[in-house]
């Protein structure tokens, strides 16, 4: 069980008031939430940074219909079998698709995965979200 902390920050008036205005802007109940967010996101980046074992999604948007793009994306997932929890297919409309696949690996090999992926001509657009496991994060 962890047990809260009560400690004193200190910032500039001006800096204050901007990170309360974008605290409102996303919907932050209090600043401590808020920090806690912050926290947690730099500790994530710092898993995927040390290598660490990691989680998290890669998107692609691209055009079902070009020449054998379909095959060659399939044919990498396999490639990559071992870090690919699941993936999900979307018909966008009559020409796009959009494909979310989950993975769980170390950083090295999620982004030389989203680098094969989203380097395949054809794919518009690519995005990685870089999530933690969890384990080493309250």
């Amino acid at each position: 069980m962890s047990f809260l902390v009560r400690f004193g920050v200190s910032l500039e008036k001006e800096l204050l008031k901007k990170f309360d205005t974008h605290i409102r802007k996303k919907k932050y109940t209090n600043r401590s939430e808020a920090i806690r967010d912050l926290i947690r996101g730099d500790l994530v980046m710092e898993e995927w940074q040390e290598g660490k074992e990691i989680t998290g999604s890669i998107t692609l948007v691209y055009d079902h219909h070009k020449r054998e793009l379909v095959n060659m994306l399939i044919d990498i997932q396999h490639d990559y079998h071992g870090i690919i929890l699941s993936s999900q297919h979307i018909h966008l409309d009559h020409d796009n698709c959009l494909e979310i696949i989950v993975i769980k690996g170390k950083p090295q090999m999620v982004e030389e995965l989203y680098g094969k992926l989203k380097s395949a001509k054809g794919v518009k657009h690519g995005g990685i979200s870089m999530a933690t496991t969890g384990k080493g994060i309250l």
